[in-house]
């Protein structure tokens, strides 16, 4: 049913959580992973700095894939995560999302914003929220 699971992740605690599901739900189905980390347009550090901590992000998901023979493909791109998501999925070739997210509500979700909720919203693909 599934092919390609997109699994973007910001090495966080929640998106490691997703990234565990993805795994597991793509050993499972004999599938393969892509996962993704956005070089946020909006943070002040270098593009090295940013690039080189993504890099790494994402070859520790691929190492994890490894351990369990699950193939995972690495994309890293500079955007908005919040609003190329849509993009992204459609571009990526992915058949289902896997994000995660904090579980925020209130006045915490609506300061913040959530590059999870907006995925729900404009993905056109299944979109599986971890918590």
């Amino acid at each position: 049913m599934f092919e390609k699971i997109l699994v973007p992740t910001d090495g966080s605690e929640y998106a490691d959580r997703a990234v565990e599901v993805a795994l597991g739900l793509a050993r499972e189905l004999g599938t393969r992973v892509v996962a993704l980390h956005v070089l946020d347009e909006k943070l002040i550090l270098p593009l090295e700095v940013l690039e080189e901590e993504g890099r790494h992000i994402l070859e520790e998901v691929r190492r994890r894939g490894e351990e369990i023979e699950v193939p995972v493909d690495e994309i890293i791109l500079f955007g908005n995560p919040r609003q190329d998501m849509a993009k992204i999925a459609t571009k990526s070739g992915a058949d289902l999302m896997i994000i995660g997210t904090h579980g925020r509500t209130g006045v915490e979700k609506l300061l913040l914003g959530s590059v999870a909720e907006n995925a729900l919203k404009t993905v056109k693909v299944p979109v599986m929220l971890v918590k």
